[in-house]
């Protein structure tokens, strides 16, 4: 069993900043890169940022410069720093976590529930 839990959104004025947390625990053998995606209503899910297992990270480009993606790997915890929020930045934020849960076999994607962000005056 793996679990995959996002906390902090929430309501936020243009401009202003909030930090999403994603956590995983269970039964993880190897965790390989986690992504956050974002759904506006009425839009298609879209990736936000990633970052692999090497460290590596990569962005949408309509949050670079804005947004940072880190971990703390002794937590198995994945933040993603919203700084500037924009109005179009409101959505619901999902967590992807690719886990292998065995020595054997390949990571497939565990998603969290998902945590609301409104930017708005």
């Amino acid at each position: 069993q793996v679990q995959v839990v996002e906390s902090g959104g929430g309501l936020v004025h243009p401009g202003g900043s909030l930090r999403l947390s994603c956590a995983a625990s269970g039964s993880i053998f190897m965790i390989y890169a986690t992504a956050w995606h974002r759904q506006a209503p009425g839009n298609q899910r879209e990736l936000v940022a990633r970052i692999h297992q090497t460290g590596s990270t990569n962005y949408a480009d309509s949050v670079k410069g804005r947004f940072t993606i880190s971990r703390d790997n002794a937590k198995k915890t994945v933040y993603l720093q919203m700084d500037s929020l924009k109005p179009e930045d409101t959505a619901v934020y999902y967590c992807a976590v690719q886990i292998q849960t065995t020595p054997v076999g390949d990571g497939r994607d565990y998603w969290g529930q998902g945590t609301q962000v409104t930017v708005s005056s």
